[in-house]
């Protein structure tokens, strides 16, 4: 494949390398201030874009790859994510193809699904109470991650008891019904996410830790290659073929 990367900090590099040693072509990079760089030829007849940026500039990026019909496979979390459900409609209504997932690695899409099948387990035993915790690199915009906000997701939506979410800062009281999540920055943590279902007696947690960047890397590039057989709104479960009921 032909690929543009629309991105190229660590995470675009750490791409470039992967998607090289499966065969295939990087033949553009596009950063901030770059935008000229849309219009290019190279661009233009790339098979399919990766496009890991910044929550300010991730829906324009997407929309140039739109205006182009060239597949994009997105991993920005932040705010912009708002605009999905616009996005997929579109994907709907102008054939297009977007691939995004808050979290690109094979072994957090199973520590998603991990964390749904526990989550109806604990529906039943309201004497636990869930808590998250997400530690990452101090250079990480975003706060809590967008993994750590899909796994809250998965788990306001299995259990009952707890109606939403809620970020934990200094002087915040947490609601009864909410889940606390816990954002830490520190060092250079690839990504640990934990979740806790605590009661009086005992406590049940899960954790997932990623070593580096290039668990991310390769998921990106596996969506990539989906989007040569696949068309539409694309995600982690169906690269996978992971079973879900959401």
């Amino acid at each position: 494949m032909d690929i543009t990367l629309i991105g190229y900090g660590r995470m675009g590099h750490i791409i470039e390398t992967i998607a090289r040693k499966r065969g295939h072509r990087i033949v553009l990079t596009i950063d901030r201030g770059q935008e000229e760089l849309f219009e290019s030829e190279h661009f233009l007849h790339s098979d399919a874009a990766i496009e890991f940026s910044t929550p300010q500039t991730a829906l324009k990026n997407i929309e140039y790859c739109f205006a182009h019909h060239i597949p994009v496979v997105s991993g920005t979390t932040g705010d912009w994510t708002g605009q999905l459900p616009g996005l997929k409609k579109r994907c709907e209504e102008e054939e297009q193809t977007l691939f995004w997932a808050s979290n690109f690695s094979i072994g957090m899409n199973l520590f998603f699904a991990l964390n749904r099948h526990l989550a109806k387990l604990m529906k039943d035993f309201p004497v636990y109470s869930p808590s998250l915790t997400e530690t990452h690199h101090i250079h990480k915009l975003d706060a809590p991650s967008g993994t750590a906000i899909t796994l809250a997701e998965q788990i306001v939506k299995a259990s009952p008891s707890v109606r939403d979410w809620q970020p934990v800062n200094e002087n915040t009281l947490i609601a009864p019904d909410s889940l606390p999540v816990t954002s830490i920055r520190e060092g250079e943590v690839p990504g640990i996410h934990t979740i806790n279902y605590r009661s009086d007696a005992d406590c049940i947690s899960i954790t997932h830790e990623a070593f580096g960047r290039e668990g991310f890397a390769l998921g990106a590039v596996l969506a990539a290659e989906f989007t040569a057989s696949h068309k539409g709104f694309l995600n982690m479960q169906q690269l996978l073929n992971l079973k879900t009921d959401e």
